[in-house]
């Protein structure tokens, strides 16, 4: 569990630097990388949104050993 929470975690920093450089400078960095709205952007996109979603799970329910 550990590892997933992890991943998630990594395509909600992804997701957060890219509407941060949307919202400043009006780049989007993955549309950049893999074209727009193409197979692998679209990839990225549903990743972070799930990881968005999933990341709620556990910041209500986190394991005890993370309440140190």
């Amino acid at each position: 569990m550990r590892t997933l929470m992890k991943i998630f975690l990594v395509f909600a920093i992804i997701g957060a630097i890219n509407w941060g450089l949307i919202g400043l400078f009006g780049v989007d960095l993955v549309a950049l990388l893999f074209g727009e709205m193409s197979f692998l952007s679209k990839l990225v996109y549903i990743l972070v949104g799930i990881s968005g979603i999933c990341s709620l799970y556990f910041l209500f329910d986190m394991p005890e050993d993370h309440h140190k």
